[in-house]
């Protein structure tokens, strides 16, 4: 019997990624950490959230070390003068 199509999952396999760590990756996460004790209770454990870190495309280095080399030049004669307009003396 195959599945109806408003209960399959939108992402194919992978699906959405959970939010809430279950039981036994929390206590894997408190062990780690240092907080967690055999005496403990598996049950009120507090929630952890999973944080999504987005990896940033690298840029070409070539690109990247003119635009360093370019961009280096001009900021540093511009320092020093934006210092004494920054505020003016009460």
């Amino acid at each position: 019997m195959s599945i109806h199509s408003s209960l399959r999952k939108a992402g194919g396999k992978m699906g959405t990624s959970r939010n809430v760590l279950k039981r036994h990756e929390r206590i894997r996460y408190l062990m780690g950490k240092g907080t967690w004790t055999d005496e403990q209770s598996a049950f009120g454990l507090p929630k952890i959230k999973q944080q999504k870190i987005k990896a940033r495309k690298a840029a070409p280095k070539e690109a990247a070390a003119g635009a360093e080399a370019g961009a280096a030049a001009p900021a540093a004669e511009a320092a020093p003068a934006a210092k004494p307009s920054a505020k003016p003396a009460k």
